[in-house]
């Protein structure tokens, strides 16, 4: 009974129980900030947005596809900034999920950097979308099509600090942890747990190694990302993650402009399904916009000179 339905749910906790959460990691986490902290926002002081695309586990069927877009500004008239999240692919196995996030941060200074409290709210809805097959056909629970669910409102918050050589944050999602309820059968959302910090060192005036920590954990299950990027003129970068007994990812990038970065990464599976998929890849297109103060010429008249 069930059984592909239940193989879908069982798929989802075993991800879940690899990666120690629900929601879609990112090995280019430090490019992608806003979608776990809310108190990002605004953080580089002009328009942001940046594009995510990522193939996971390759070669294994029903595996994660997951495409992401976040927007966002600094807003000084509301002492801080506003973003915006959108996850609208987001695929394993029969189950797909749409995910909407706004978000604001307060900003105020703090020593050599500024300090952020933000909260966001999003909605969430997830679908299973499969031809089930089945053994008893008089078994209710079991949906003869596609079937979906919502939860709204979805509550996060998070502090962030930053300055022009260090980052730290820490942050929760699914605060509430509320439920999708697909009519027959509920899904619960897990709060998650984040923490992040990095460091820029500058070797050179053409070098510069940034090592980076970021921290997901939900329930029991707690997953590390150890980073280093190195930037070369601050044009090129190219580095390497370890994530705890699951992958060992290298990663490149180039400042195509001063204002737009093109990266890719490609995790080497190292967890029991190394001999299962052909490694994931990762591609991240990111701009920003600054804004220029307005300047108000001064006219001097020469009596006063």
């Amino acid at each position: 009974m069930k059984r592909l339905l239940t193989l879908t749910l069982v798929f989802s906790a075993a991800v879940g129980s690899l990666f120690g959460q629900q929601d879609p990691q990112f090995s280019q986490n430090m490019y992608n900030k806003l979608f776990v902290n809310p108190a990002v926002a605004g953080s580089n002081g002009g328009l942001c947005g940046t594009l995510l695309y990522r193939n996971q586990w390759t070669g294994f069927e029903g595996a994660p596809k997951t495409g992401l877009l976040s927007v966002d500004a600094a807003v000084r008239p509301l002492h801080g900034g506003l973003g915006l999240t959108v996850m609208g692919l987001d695929e394993l196995g029969f189950e797909n999920t749409l995910m909407v996030k706004l978000a604001y941060a307060y900003r105020f200074p703090l020593a050599t950097g500024q300090l952020a409290i933000g909260v966001d709210a999003a909605f969430i809805q997830k679908s299973l979308d499969g031809d089930f097959k089945y053994n008893d056909p008089n078994d209710n629970v079991i949906p003869t099509g596609s079937v979906s669910g919502s939860a709204i409102p979805d509550m996060g918050a998070g502090l962030y600090y930053n300055s022009d050589k260090l980052y730290v944050g820490a942050s929760m999602s699914h605060i509430g942890e509320g439920t999708i309820d697909f009519g027959d059968f509920k899904s619960e959302l897990a709060r998650h747990y984040y923490g992040m910090i990095g460091y820029r060192i500058d070797i050179s005036p053409s070098l510069g190694l940034t090592p980076s920590v970021f921290v997901k954990n939900v329930k029991s299950e707690t997953q590390v990302d150890a980073n280093a990027n190195l930037m070369i003129k601050d044009r090129f970068w190219i580095g390497g993650s370890y994530r705890l007994e699951d992958a060992i990812i290298v990663m490149a990038g180039i400042n195509i402009t001063p204002n737009l970065r093109l990266g890719y990464s490609y995790d080497i599976t190292t967890s029991d399904l190394k001999d299962s998929n052909d490694g994931t890849h990762e591609i991240m297109l990111g701009y920003c916009y600054y804004f220029k103060p307005k300047v108000t010429p001064i006219l001097r008249n020469v009596r006063f000179l």
